[in-house]
């Protein structure tokens, strides 16, 4: 194998380094444009924010809205009622796509796994939108699920019913995707390792724990980090897309109640204030999430 000549690459880097400039030059200024600049829209959260006067016209109120929000009655009921929505999900969703990927290993007939496989990637590609309306249509008290059990239940009314439908739906949805990642990880398994387990007498599920499970452990690793440092990062147009009247004690999270104090009622320092809010719990718990993972995984994080 030939050896890279680092020296050699770094006089032709200083040599072309206008060309170098071309090529990063658009990425970086996208990334400037639409990733940091808008970053300075979070001074709103701490300004009596007046369209006509702009951010820096507008006067400084520090931590108004802030305490406000924590001050709220509600404040405690749109928090919970986020982290139950994302930690019940992580609980529930996160081994499904692993679970599918095993399976899928394990098949030996190709034609009947990719049958499968399109099966199980086809919702992916469903919108959010129309996801929600096939819910409310078969949750409906005329809908099929009615219709099967012979009852007239209203599900969509039923703030106690909000969670298992919100993860359920979401599951359904995103878990067949989701275990492409461990599927490509699962082809650089060891298929010697495998066939030595098996000639020793291994079982299947043995198998997988000591051989299928140690191959994608990193990436497993890593998406949990990733999943459950957006605990607090709900989808809003899900939430809101199967919201009612009845089931807003369950339904009303931080994302929706953003939405609705921003665009709705137009208070934009207030509504600022409670998504940076929600942004700084994020970092907090990747943080914290990162550090626990590393210490039980031998140092290994991201």
């Amino acid at each position: 194998m030939e050896r890279i000549n680092w020296e050699e690459s770094l006089r032709y880097i200083k040599k072309n380094w206008q060309l170098y400039v071309i090529f990063l030059l658009p990425a970086v200024a996208l990334t400037l444009l639409f990733k940091y600049v808008p970053m300075g829209g979070v001074l709103i959260a701490f300004k009596d924010y007046s369209a006509f006067k702009g951010i820096w016209g507008s006067d400084w109120v520090g931590l108004k809205y802030f305490q406000r929000f924590i001050a709220s009655p509600d404040f405690l009921r749109y928090l919970l009622n986020t982290l139950k929505l994302s930690l019940y999900g992580l609980l529930w969703g996160f081994p499904v796509p692993i679970l599918l990927a095993l399976i899928l290993n394990r098949m030996r007939y190709e034609g009947i796994k990719r049958k499968i496989q399109l099966l199980i990637y086809l919702p992916n590609f469903i919108s959010v939108i129309v996801l929600c309306g096939m819910v409310k249509i078969l949750l409906s008290p005329v809908g099929p699920i009615n219709l099967f059990f012979g009852t007239s239940n209203d599900f969509m009314s039923m703030p106690e019913a909000f969670r298992t439908i919100y993860i359920a739906s979401g599951i359904w949805q995103g878990a067949g995707w989701g275990s492409i990642l461990y599927t490509a990880s699962l082809a650089n398994s060891s298929q010697e390792l495998i066939e030595a387990a098996s000639m020793d007498g291994a079982n299947i599920f043995q198998q997988i724990w000591h051989v299928d499970l140690p191959a994608i452990k990193n990436v497993i690793v890593i998406q949990f980090i990733l999943q459950a440092g957006n605990i607090m990062s709900i989808g809003f147009e899900k939430a809101y897309a199967l919201q009612t009247d009845m089931n807003i004690p369950a339904s009303e999270i931080l994302a929706t109640y953003v939405y609705k104090m921003g665009l709705l009622n137009g208070d934009y320092g207030f509504s600022t204030a409670v998504g940076l809010f929600n942004s700084i719990i994020n970092v907090v718990l990747l943080l914290v999430v990162n550090k626990i993972v590393s210490k039980l995984n031998e140092g290994q994080g991201i």
